[in-house]
């Protein structure tokens, strides 16, 4: 009995031995002076449903560029979508710190990563994890560019590293991404790397003077401030420390633009001095223009152009490039024009709405599925579906609905004359004429004040109700009776402004309005309405020619030309249409002084001076809004 017994504990006994001898000793506690700093924590766990890779890819010179390259697991034959940045691609890979990575990448993305698409975001040279310096829109390698570098060669570098280096790649790339991003992706075009097979630039910046971001039709946006300081900044960036009130008042006391950069210390930005030295449209914007770099070289990759009716920054280079790129008559299928109902960058969010305007459905992401991804999947997937891209899509506002059009413009321009008793007639008038007097001291605001140009307030100005100003005395507002059919309007509305000055300078501002019936029930908040469908400003200084500046001659009429955004839009019957014509439109451009200064960036307070402008109308001097009519 005493042997079994011992027998029977042996097993228990060497059960009990070997788990205190593997047992980890405890490990001691913390020191409490321990230093709480960690070099690093890897945000990506392993249970995380796609790989997240970083790596410095090597330029030409010897930079390396910063650049994050996500996929999902277990991804193979994968085509490559690369964004070039400016906004930290770092931040715009971890939307939020998630193991899913529909989560960490921007909302756009989920369509394509989703279809096993490898995404890849790059710092531009100078900017956050890349090395090298930063200009802000790097010129080509020429004339202004004296390097070896610039953003086609840094495409070009960086897709050639990619295709040798990502295993999981079928070696076909596409290039995205809207505003600094579509310009880079518009760069990545002149001189190609052949792995590049489709790009599509959304909003890009083209031409800083012609009507993006830095001056329209020669008027300076001064809102560009701001973005200065914020981009080019190490240390203090930011907004310009103006406060917190009415950008009205803070530009108007201020003064002239290079009083304002000189009392906020800007001139210390060369950013700033560079824009503010070139007020007229020079060999040096000339020479940055990307729709004339482009349309001087064939085009060899497939290219949608993006943009949205009512952009705020950038409603100016996607139809630019659009143009010099048609006039190569590009095969079937290489180039194509989207026109959408958003503000700028809309397409990559939500979009069912912009303001008070409701659409049918959130039409971004029916873009995006419907016809963007189609397009890249044709030309960068292995097995690829047929391509079927339309070559002109856009949606007509008013009607809410998609449209494809063979060409565009894709209306036939129409006169729409303004005549007596602030009139609008589709015939020719007798001849007369109207005037107002324009005075820099009040000029006409924006939007109605305390103004912010920031938000959502900057984000939806163009589409807020323009009653505000209507009635005002230095603001023309000319109307149709109200419509018995629809008017349907496809292209760029073409101002042709017959009007004279009393100063030796002048700027004149036409919008096209779409005016809603006083009566409406179904949707209060448009009954009355007067929606902008294009706003476009021009300085007098230019209707010679956009480089040699010249006085205007007090009392001569002059024929002032220029072209309102690119719209699809449908004047609905029991509607108006209205245009309204006056002089400023601040504090988004800067004021002119109507008086002659050399150089308007640098007017003084004596320079400022009223001025009393006429437009004409009728007869020889017929001042009109030409509409792009369809056909419907």
């Amino acid at each position: 009995m005493i042997t079994q017994a011992r027998f029977a504990l042996a097993p228990l006994a060497l059960v009990l031995a070997t788990t205190l001898s593997a047992a980890e000793p405890a490990p001691p506690p913390t020191d409490t002076m321990a230093n709480e700093q960690v070099a690093e924590y890897d945000w990506v766990r392993p249970e995380a449903d796609y790989v997240r890779r970083v790596e410095m890819v090597p330029m030409r010179d010897g930079k390396k560029l910063f650049t994050v390259i996500i996929h999902r697991k277990g991804v193979t034959d994968a085509p490559i979508l690369l964004s070039r940045t400016p906004y930290d691609a770092n931040k715009m890979t971890s939307r939020n710190r998630s193991q899913r990575i529909e989560e960490i990448l921007p909302v756009a993305d989920a369509e394509f990563v989703n279809d096993g698409y490898i995404r890849v975001y790059q710092d531009v040279r100078g900017l956050d994890g890349s090395e090298g310096d930063y200009v802000m829109n790097r010129p080509l390698r020429g004339p202004l560019n004296a390097t070896d570098v610039d953003h086609a060669t840094d495409a070009y570098d960086t897709i050639d590293w990619l295709v040798k280096n990502v295993k999981e790649s079928n070696g076909k790339v596409g290039i995205t991404g809207s505003s600094y991003l579509g310009f880079t992706s518009l760069m990545a075009l002149i001189d190609p790397h052949p792995a590049l097979k489709a790009a599509v630039p959304q909003s890009p910046m083209v031409d800083g003077w012609m009507g993006d971001d830095w001056f329209h039709n020669g008027a300076f946006r001064t809102f560009g401030f701001d973005y200065d300081l914020g981009q080019t900044v190490k240390k203090g960036g930011g907004a310009v420390p103006k406060g917190t009130g009415d950008e009205y008042a803070a530009y108007l006391e201020a003064g002239s633009a290079m009083a304002y950069a000189r009392r906020y210390g800007l001139l210390d930005l060369p950013v700033v001095r560079k824009v503010l030295e070139h007020p007229s449209y020079d060999a040096w914007w000339q020479g940055q223009a990307v729709d004339k770099l482009l349309g001087e070289r064939k085009l060899t990759v497939p290219t949608m152009l993006v943009v949205g009716q009512w952009d705020q920054e950038d409603s100016y280079g996607a139809p630019a490039v659009y143009k010099a790129l048609a006039k190569q008559s590009p095969a079937d299928g290489m180039l194509s024009l989207v026109i959408g109902p958003w503000r700028h960058s809309q397409v990559n969010y939500e979009a069912r709405e912009l303001g008070p305007l409701k659409w049918e459905g959130d039409t971004g992401l029916q873009f995006r599925t419907r016809w963007m991804k189609p397009f890249l999947d044709c030309h960068l997937k292995s097995v690829a579906p047929k391509c079927d891209t339309p070559p002109v899509l856009t949606y007509a506002t008013g009607a809410n609905r998609w449209e494809v059009s063979q060409k565009w413009p894709a209306g036939t321009y129409k006169p729409l004359y303004l005549s007596k008793d602030f009139g609008l007639s589709w015939s020719k008038p007798q001849a007369g004429s109207d005037s107002y007097v324009s005075d820099p001291a009040k000029p006409v605001p924006m939007l109605p004040r305390p103004v912010r140009m920031q938000g959502e307030e900057w984000r939806t100005w163009l589409v807020r109700d323009q009653r505000f100003v209507d009635g005002r005395p230095d603001v023309l507002s000319y109307s149709t009776g109200v419509l018995d059919k629809a008017v349907h309007i496809k292209g760029a509305p073409k101002v042709d402004l017959r009007a004279a000055t009393s100063g030796r300078d002048g700027d004149f501002v036409v919008k096209l309005i779409d005016v809603y019936p006083e009566e409406n029930s179904a949707n209060p908040t448009m009954a009355g309405y007067q929606l902008a469908i294009g706003i476009e400003i021009f300085r007098g200084r230019y209707v010679s020619g956009f480089a040699t500046p010249a006085p205007l001659k007090p009392g001569r009429t002059y024929a002032f030309s220029w072209e309102l955004p690119n719209v699809d839009h449908v004047f609905l019957p029991g509607h108006r249409i209205m245009v309204q014509v006056q002089s400023t439109l601040f504090p988004l451009y800067d004021r002119n002084p109507q008086s002659w200064v050399d150089s308007i960036m640098d007017a003084k307070p004596a320079d400022y001076v009223k001025a009393t402008q006429t437009i004409r109308w009728g007869g020889d001097a017929a001042s009109a809004v030409w509409l792009p009519v369809a056909g419907d």
